[in-house]
């Protein structure tokens, strides 16, 4: 059902994170000036970063176990279960960075919360799929049957395009991954029940199908790869999950040190070893 990324070469990843730090901090970029602090920061203090439990926290503590220390770096990893703290947190300092989310949601965030987080390098993209415990395959879902989606804005429309791509709803003409309920120009019958992400997999009893982000679907020990009635695509895939920042600390060295370590051979293979194609390994730049 997926086709594999093509995963960029340690050094070229390396030179891609190189220009895309150099790009920040420009004199068009307000923050520039913070990234000057950024750039001072003390490396010796340790990179406190906030993550969702799985992947995200996994991949960082295998990072603290196995390259950190040797790359004098040192790494503390607090876990948040929601998809709205870890933002929240880096903008006020509480965390120095954190990783769980993909651009769309990133910038969705931005827009409404008034924070300044950025991107600095891609690492991995965990597949949306739809799931039953009630259905065994597309076609048993029929008229009348209820479908559970994210209720946040960006992953209601991934959602609903991955339901319009499997040919189990129609979406109206030109709407993109920012569709909502409103956007269905054909439900086939279908009712839709809206739920926070994270509550998704707990819903799987009391709906006939929900659509899950993968992180939340790994921890319900469901295997995307095996268990989803129909699994997003990789190729072209815009929902690689990246390390970010507070706008101004992209250049800290802590930070710098992180990334690199994010996109290296070993956390490569941990990713394939680990996850058996739930997760897949998205390394680069991220923009």
């Amino acid at each position: 059902m997926r086709t594999t990324l093509k995963i960029t070469a340690t050094a070229a990843v390396t030179t891609a994170l190189a220009l895309g730090l150099s790009a920040c901090g420009t004199s068009s970029d307000p923050g520039g000036g913070a990234s000057a602090a950024g750039a001072s920061a003390d490396p010796s203090k340790p990179l406190v970063v906030a993550a969702s439990p799985t992947p995200h926290a996994d991949i960082l503590n295998f990072v603290k176990k196995n390259l950190a220390e040797k790359a004098g770096l040192k790494l503390e990893v607090k876990e948040f279960t929601d998809y709205v703290l870890p933002n929240t947190a880096t903008q006020s300092g509480e965390v120095d960075a954190n990783f769980f989310q993909h651009k769309p949601y990133l910038d969705d965030f931005n827009k409404k919360k008034g924070t300044d987080i950025v991107p600095v390098v891609n690492v991995e993209l965990e597949p949306l799929g739809l799931y039953s415990h009630k259905v065994k395959d597309l076609k048993s879902l029929k008229a009348g049957r209820t479908v559970a989606v994210p209720n946040d804005t960006t992953n209601e429309g991934r959602a609903l395009k991955l339901l319009a791509d499997n040919g189990v709803i129609t979406l109206k003409d030109g709407v993109g991954t920012d569709a909502n309920l409103s956007s269905v120009k054909d439900a086939k019958g279908l009712k839709f029940k809206e739920l926070e992400a994270a509550t998704l997999p707990r819903a799987l009893n009391d709906v006939d199908a929900a659509v899950i982000n993968g992180n939340y679907a790994i921890e319900a020990k469901l295997k995307p790869a095996e268990d989803a009635l129909a699994l997003e695509k990789s190729d072209g895939n815009p929902y690689a999950n990246f390390l970010a920042v507070k706008r101004g600390n992209e250049k800290d060295p802590r930070v710098v040190k992180l990334a690199k370590l994010l996109n290296s051979d070993e956390v490569k293979k941990y990713i394939d070893d680990t996850y058996d194609g739930s997760v897949i390994a998205s390394f680069g730049a991220a923009k």
